[in-house]
């Protein structure tokens, strides 16, 4: 065993994780969100998202319209939902908007999903950020591996095994 050559390995795959993250905070930092890329995971927005499809997100505009697709989390849920604004509405000094949203194929609007009694969304404080552009079907292997108990460590000790195999 080669000591050079172990900690040569150990510093190409912390480099690649570090790049990861940093590739994914300045992302962040660009697009005003915590979370700029989001996977599909319901058939909700049917016809126009699928389950599945990776969703690329912008929060640097002050004001959205209705027919926008936004996604926002509900406050105790950590998964974020993908819909439509239906309508929009102002505070007094038109200072904040309100949104009301709904699923293309869902029959009622999200007023249920929503806590707390509301019956509107906040944009400053409810939507992560609204989609800018999509790639279909690429997101199936992030459903794969939260939906699969076993695919997580499928997928560690592949990258394990390819890393040691990599240096050779």
């Amino acid at each position: 065993m080669n000591l050079r050559l172990e900690l040569q390995r150990l510093l190409g795959l912390c480099f690649m994780f570090s790049s990861a993250y940093m590739f994914w905070q300045s992302l962040s930092l660009l697009a005003n969100t915590e979370s700029p890329i989001v996977v599909v995971l319901s058939g909700s927005m049917e016809p126009a998202f699928q389950r599945g499809d990776i969703l690329f997100l912008w929060n640097r505009d002050t004001q959205n319209k209705v027919g926008d697709v936004v996604v926002y989390e509900v406050e105790g849920q950590s998964i974020p939902i993908v819909h439509r604004v239906l309508r929009e509405h102002h505070s007094t000094k038109k200072e904040k908007q309100f949104l009301l949203t709904k699923g293309d194929n869902n029959a009622v609007n999200d007023i249920s999903l929503y806590k707390g009694k509301k019956i509107y969304l906040s944009k400053e404080k409810d939507i992560v950020g609204t989609v800018k552009g999509f790639f279909p079907q690429l997101g199936y292997v992030t459903i794969w591996v939260s939906e699969n108990k076993y695919a997580k460590f499928a997928l560690l000790g592949f990258l394990g095994i390819s890393s040691l195999l990599s240096g050779e």
